[in-house]
Order: structure tokens, then sequence, then C-alpha cells
């Protein structure tokens, strides 16, 4: 089952289950399913803020329960440590601004937690933080969607010419990675003997 088809049988159900993982490719499948028709766009919307703002605070509340464990992952304790300095400084910012950061949509909100960030602060920032996030990745679907329809009409009657131009494309790298590998092994033959 492909993601769009995944995204058209469950509906919002997904779009709520992918963003309280914190999974932009499902906010994004979401607006191009909103663009075909198939999702509304102000629904996706607010499924998404509600995903992104729950999954961040219940990673919060892992960490904040559960985080005295990490003292036992030493692996963790040094990228911990130098977070600390940055969180007393930037609180907002990182709150905010932490499920764009790619590894640290999931991490970060524990690490929040269990640095003992002030819960209300990181609820409020994590909310706005969660709107901005669903919106950004949405619409980027929407318009994708927007563009891919465009392409398509503007391709109309070339996708013959465009399928045999990838496909001898492919067979030309095919060839010429088997050449070269077959050429590189004589060389080394040869250096050998």
């Amino acid at each position: 089952m492909t993601p769009t088809e995944f995204l058209e049988t469950y509906g919002y159900a997904a779009v709520l289950a992918g963003a309280l993982m914190q999974a932009e490719t499902v906010l994004l499948l979401a607006g191009f399913a909103a663009h075909r028709g198939h999702l509304s766009l102000e629904l996706v919307l607010l499924l998404g803020a509600i995903g992104g703002a729950a999954g961040g605070q219940g990673f919060f509340w892992i960490g904040r329960r559960w985080g005295g464990l990490l003292r036992y992952a030493p692996r963790i304790q040094a990228p911990m440590q130098r977070m600390i300095p940055l969180l007393r400084r930037w609180d907002a910012a990182l709150v905010f601004g932490v499920r764009f950061l790619y590894g640290l949509r999931i991490a970060g909100p524990v690490a929040m937690g269990a640095l003992g960030v002030d819960a209300r602060r990181f609820a409020g920032f994590n909310a706005a933080g969660a709107v901005v996030w669903s919106v950004v990745f949405v619409e980027l679907g929407y318009l994708l969607g927007h563009g891919i329809e465009v392409l398509m009409q503007r391709l109309d009657g070339y996708e013959r010419v465009i399928l045999w131009s990838a496909a001898g494309v492919v067979t030309l790298l095919v060839v010429g990675q088997r050449v070269h590998h077959a050429w590189r092994a004589r060389r080394r033959d040869a250096a050998d003997s």
C-alpha cells in the first residue's frame, strides 16, 4: 500500500497519527490529498496542529517522567550537558522550532522534559510551533499537488517520449556502470600479475 493509498483509506486518523509521531511526510501527503479533493484542507491543518502539539507534549512528559534513566546512557550525557546552556538562553526558540530540526523532533522534547524546562512555557511554545509546522507542511503538499497537475497538463502527449528517454538513460547508466567495473577489474588483474 502506497502512502497516498494509506491516507485515502485511513484519512484523518492517519493524519492525526502521523502528526502525533512528528512525521511531516504524512502532512505533505495529506496536503496533496486535500488538493486532489480526498481530504478537507481545513481539517487536515487542524489535525496536523493538534497531533503535532499532542505528540510534542507527550514526548516532553516522557522525558519529565523517565528522563532520569538517561543518566545510565553515557552516549547521551555529553549532548544533554551541551543542551543545558542552550535551553537556558534560547528555550522558547528551541521549543518552538525543535520539530523543524531533523533528528530532534522526538529527542528534543524528551530532553527538554528531562532537563526541567517549565511545563507551561513548553506547552505554549510547543502549541505555537505545531500550528506553524502543520501550516508549512500541509500547504507545501497542497502547492506541490497544484504544481504536479500543471506539469502533467503541460506534458500531455509527451508521455511516450519521456518514458523512452528515461528508459534510455537508465539503460546507459547500467551499461556504463558494468563497463566501468569490468575495466577496473581488468586493470586490477593486470596490476596483480
